[in-house]
């Protein structure tokens, strides 16, 4: 009998690391990874780059097709590692609504450090003008969701060898 799929969302605000985290996650997992924005239609991409925040009705369709992305996934027997800001409950429980089982990793980090980061990447929408807007609609973890918060702080590997321990994940 074969254990049912499982889902890890490495969460967080714009810069918190989680492309890092989470690709090394599915490389040592061997689990298929996908990256939230390759899931972002067009217009949401538009609003973005352009500094212009998403409202809730940007965000339903979006989580929608993630969530329904999981679930197919999870019927083919596969586990994922994906990347999903997920600042609010809701949009948490629109993803925790997927076959299989599903557990977020809320990076946290130092404000000037992810700042930092933000100033000096390349290749991404999300302008460093819509931080504020991040930080104040980021609500953490709630005791009754599932999933673990960790600062990422150290090098990648350590951090990823810390969240595999705290879910008890054990990897061969």
């Amino acid at each position: 009998m074969g254990t049912q799929p499982q889902h890890l969302i490495v969460m967080g605000i714009s810069g918190s690391g989680k492309t890092t985290i989470a690709t090394l996650l599915a490389e040592k997992l061997g689990w298929t990874f996908a990256e939230a924005d390759e899931f972002h239609p067009v217009a949401n991409i538009s609003k973005m780059t352009a500094g212009t925040a998403l409202t809730d009705e940007d965000r339903w369709p979006w989580l929608d097709v993630m969530r329904n992305w999981m679930t197919a996934k999870a019927s083919d027997g596969e586990s994922t590692v994906i990347t999903c800001s997920a600042l609010r409950r809701s949009y948490r429980d629109v993803l925790s609504e997927a076959s299989g089982s599903v557990r977020f990793v809320h990076l946290e980090g130092d404000v000037d450090l992810i700042l930092e980061r933000m100033k000096t990447r390349s290749g991404h929408f999300m302008p460093q003008s819509l931080f504020p807007s991040q930080l104040s609609t980021l609500e953490p973890l709630q005791a009754d969701e599932a999933g673990i918060k960790i600062i990422n702080s150290g090098t990648p590997p350590e951090v990823v060898r810390s969240i595999l321990e705290r879910l008890g994940i054990n990897v061969p």
